[in-house]
C-alpha cells in the first residue's frame, strides 16, 4: 500500500493505493489538487519504447547486456521498456534477438519489464542513417517473420519510400507488428501513403527524417498533419522546445522516449552504440564527427523537462506512461486503476524520484535525486 496524491485516469485522488499479487486491487481517497500539499505524487510507471542501452551496456552486445539495461533504467522510473536494436547484418541481428528471447524466458523481476523488441532498422534509408551503422536495406516479410520467432517484435522502424515497403507495412500490420516511420528521406505524400497502409507512428520525430518546408512538407509534415501517435526525445538537445510545443499541439498522443544509449546513468566517457564508438560529454552522446547518437536521457528527467515546457504533471505523465501503453495496446500498463499492473513511481513535490514499484515489488528507493542527463 502507498499513500499520497494518486494520479488515476479520472484525475488526482488523495488516499491509499492497494495491490495484491502484483495488480492494483483498489484505490481509496478523495479528489485533490496536489499543488495544495507536499505529500508524494504517485504516477504510473514510465514506459520507454526506445531504449538502446544504459548502465554501460548496449543491447547489441547481447549476452547479459539487456539485464544491465533493464536494471539501470528501473532506477529512473522506467517500469517497462522495449529493447531497441541498431541496424546490423542478418547474423548479428539474429544473435541479438536470440539473446533477448532468452532473457525474456527468465527476466529479472527487480528490473524494468522488457515488453519485447523495437527493431530500428535495418530497413531504413541509407541516405538518412543518422548514427545507425551502414547496413540499411529493404525488408521482406519472410526475414522479419523469422526474427519474430527469436523474440517478440512489438515495434519496427522503417523508411516507407524503399521498394516494397508499402506492402511490407500492410503485412506487418496484419501480423500485429506496429510500424513507425523513421530514418527516412520520404516525402509528405509517401508518409501519408504509409499511414494509409497501416503505419501508426513516427520514430524520434524531427530527427533523421525529411523536414517541414511550406512547399515540401516532408515526413515531419505528414506526422504533424496526420499522426495520432509519434515518439519524441525530450532531452532539449534533439528537438528545440519550440518544435516540441508545435508537435504537442498537432499530435494528440505524442509520447516521450529516451533513445538512451549505454552512456545513460554513467559518467562522461567512451561507450558503444552498436558497432560505433560514442562519447558522452556535456549531457549528450555523439559520434566522432559530432552527430548526435542517441541520448543520456532518463525518463524521470524527461518528465521534468515536459513540465518545464508548461505541461501539467498529469499531462506529462500521460506522455510517459498512458500513451505509450495505449500505442502498444496494453491497457494493463500505464495507468493506476484496479486490475492494472502495480507499476508506479513515487515523486516528491519537486518531481524528484523517491521510489519505484514493478508489480507491487519495491525495486528502487532512496533520497530525492536528479539525474545528470
Amino acid at each position: 500500500m502507498r499513500y499520497g496524491n494518486i494520479l488515476t485516469p479520472e484525475g488526482w485522488r488523495l488516499g491509499e493505493l492497494h495491490w495484491q499479487d502484483g495488480r492494483i486491487s483498489r484505490i481509496d481517497g478523495e479528489a485533490v489538487d496536489p499543488q495544495h500539499n507536499d505529500l508524494p505524487r504517485l504516477l504510473p510507471g514510465f514506459i520507454d519504447l526506445h531504449v538502446h542501452g544504459g548502465g554501460g551496456a548496449d543491447v547489441m552486445q547481447g549476452g547479459t547486456a539487456l539485464a544491465t539495461v533493464a536494471a539501470t533504467h528501473v532506477r529512473f522510473g522506467t517500469t517497462s521498456l522495449l529493447a531497441t536494436t541498431m541496424t546490423a547484418g542478418d547474423d548479428e541481428t539474429r544473435r541479438v534477438l536470440g539473446d533477448i528471447g532468452h532473457y525474456l524466458a527468465s527476466p529479472d523481476e527487480s528490473a524494468s519489464r522488457v515488453l519485447g523488441v523495437h527493431l530500428e532498422g535495418p530497413y531504413i534509408n541509407p541516405g538518412k542513417l543518422g548514427a545507425q551503422p551502414p547496413h540499411a536495406r529493404p525488408g521482406v516479410i519472410q526475414e522479419i517473420e523469422a526474427l519474430c520467432e527469436l523474440a517478440p517484435i512489438e515495434l519496427l522502424t522503417l523508411a516507407p519510400e524503399l521498394a516494397g515497403h508499402l506492402t511490407l507495412i500492410e503485412q506487418l500490420s496484419e501480423r500485429g507488428v506496429r510500424v513507425q516511420l523513421g530514418h527516412t528521406l520520404g516525402s509528405y505524400e509517401e508518409g501519408v501513403a504509409a499511414l494509409e497502409h497501416g503505419a501508426c507512428g513516427f520514430t524520434h520525430l524531427f530527427n533523421a527524417m525529411s523536414g517541414l518546408h511550406h512547399r515540401a512538407p516532408g515526413m515531419v509534415g505528414a506526422a504533424m498533419a496526420h499522426a495520432e501517435y509519434a515518439e519524441l526525445i525530450p532531452d532539449l538537445l534533439h528537438v528545440h522546445p519550440g518544435a516540441m510545443r508545435a508537435a504537442l499541439r498537432c499530435i494528440p498522443h505524442l509520447y516521450a522516449v529516451t533513445d538512451s544509449t549505454a552512456a545513460a546513468g554513467m559518467p562522461d566517457g567512451e561507450y558503444r552504440l552498436g558497432e560505433h564508438a560514442v562519447t558522452k560529454c556535456l549531457g549528450g552522446v555523439r559520434l566522432a564527427d559530432g552527430t548526435l547518437a542517441g541520448s543520456t536521457l532518463t525518463m524521470d528527467q524527461a518528465l521534468r523537462n515536459l513540465v518545464g515546457l508548461g505541461l501539467t504533471l498529469a499531462e506529462a505523465s500521460d506522455r510517459l506512461s498512458r500513451f505509450p501503453a495505449e500505442f502498444l495496446g496494453r491497457h494493463d500498463l500505464g495507468r493506476l486503476e484496479a486490475g492494472a499492473h502495480a507499476d508506479l513511481v513515487e515523486l516528491d513535490s519537486r518531481l524528484n524520484l523517491l521510489n519505484v514499484h514493478v508489480g507491487g515489488r519495491l525495486v528502487a528507493e532512496g533520497e530525492s535525486r536528479v539525474t545528470d542527463a
